[in-house]
């Protein structure tokens, strides 16, 4: 379905950017068999189109699409690639911290605790132990 190789070029390359080399192709490869087109759609228009506009650097983008996953409540691997492309592309670990805590309000504090409970190891990489309250 390419229906845009530019879009899709310029896609590609903000989506290996913020998610690590090969994200881009793991997507494709993870839709292949199902919906190759939400690949396309993902890559030509999310990225391509709307995530390179200029208006919002990548660091507030991605910090905008934490709080919406928070908010959310159930979209945990998206809340943890977003929180690393969010690393990736310059974020603080207390801007990030921020960023779902503003959320406690809006979202609820079983919704921000859990959010910070999901990306902890994105934002301890060094800890090893869990306190087991859940």
């Amino acid at each position: 379905m390419i229906s845009n190789p530019e879009l899709r070029q310029r896609g590609m390359a903000l989506f290996n950017a913020l998610y690590g080399s090969g994200a881009g192709q793991a997507l494709e490869e993870d839709m292949a068999g199902l919906c190759p087109d939400f690949t396309d759609i993902s890559i030509e228009w999310a990225m391509g189109g709307i995530l390179s506009r200029s208006g919002l650097d990548h660091l507030t983008r991605e910090l905008v699409v934490i709080a919406s996953c928070v908010t959310l409540g159930h979209t945990v691997p998206q809340l943890r690639a977003h929180t690393q492309a969010a690393l990736n592309a310059g974020a603080t670990r207390e801007q990030i911290i921020e960023t779902i805590l503003q959320l406690l309000f809006y979202a609820g504090g079983a919704a921000v605790r859990n959010a910070l409970v999901n990306v902890r190891d994105l934002l301890n990489p060094t800890e090893t132990t869990n306190s087991g309250v859940k």
